[in-house]
């Protein structure tokens, strides 16, 4: 159940999510990804040599802080199993399992004929996600405040939505990061799609939200924009 000062109660008893089996790559689909520490600067994998002067398949590496001022360093001694691309590097991100939303299936698939001999990440289709963080503080997790977590309940920050998500995991309350919208690859080996999905009515509160967050204003007589005035006139 839903409380009443959350956009989610006041749309009850039409429901938030609903189950879908049909497990696709849905706008709306509630799903688990690997989602990177964006807040947090990478580092770059560096190879600096083979173990074994003739063995091309191992390579000796060091990890190093990376930034947009970084000079460019070639590696003296090629290895084939770390091939080094002109004006790249290997980025090394932290990364956590984290429930997500589908925010946008991929767009279009392109027609074979017109990606004959070229590079697959032309067209390699993907789907945007936003992803959810555990809200509940703990004795081995930081969490959320608990006034910040009612001021986001009420709706008051474009970037951010709760929510009580119809998974187990290791919070009760959870809050979606719209600010952190990431692309992720249409394969099984990069997300798990799970068996619930948003229900029309709060894909469409979700669509003017996000618009809210892209455009920066709320457009006058939207839905979402009527249930939020009475969230945060609460006391």
């Amino acid at each position: 159940m839903y409380p009443d000062d959350s956009i989610q109660g006041i749309l009850s008893p039409t429901p938030w999510w609903e189950k879908d089996n049909n497990r696709d790559y849905k706008r709306g689909r509630l799903v688990k990804f690997f989602a990177p520490h964006v807040d947090q600067n990478p580092f770059t994998l560096i190879s600096v040599g083979r173990d074994e002067p003739t063995e091309h398949n191992t390579a000796i590496v060091k990890i190093a802080p990376l930034d947009i001022r970084s000079v460019l360093r070639y590696p003296k001694l090629p290895v084939a199993a770390l091939p080094q691309y002109k004006k790249e590097v290997r980025a090394v991100y932290r990364a956590k399992k984290r429930p997500g939303l589908i925010v946008c299936s991929g767009g279009t698939k392109i027609d074979r004929i017109l990606t004959t001999g070229k590079a697959k990440w032309q067209t390699s289709r993907t789907v945007i996600v936003a992803p959810y963080y555990g809200a509940d503080e703990g004795e081995k997790r930081s969490g959320f405040k608990p006034e910040f977590v009612k001021r986001i309940r009420r709706c008051e920050y474009p970037q951010y939505m709760w929510d009580l998500l119809p998974i187990n995991g290791s919070t009760e309350d959870s809050v979606m990061r719209l600010d952190h919208l990431q692309p992720v690859g249409r394969s099984q080996d990069s997300m798990e799609l799970l068996d619930y999905c948003l229900s029309d009515d709060a894909l469409l509160l979700f669509d003017e939200w996000l618009e809210w967050l892209l455009k920066g204003s709320l457009e006058i007589g939207t839905m979402f924009g009527e249930l939020r005035e009475e969230l945060i006139n609460l006391p």
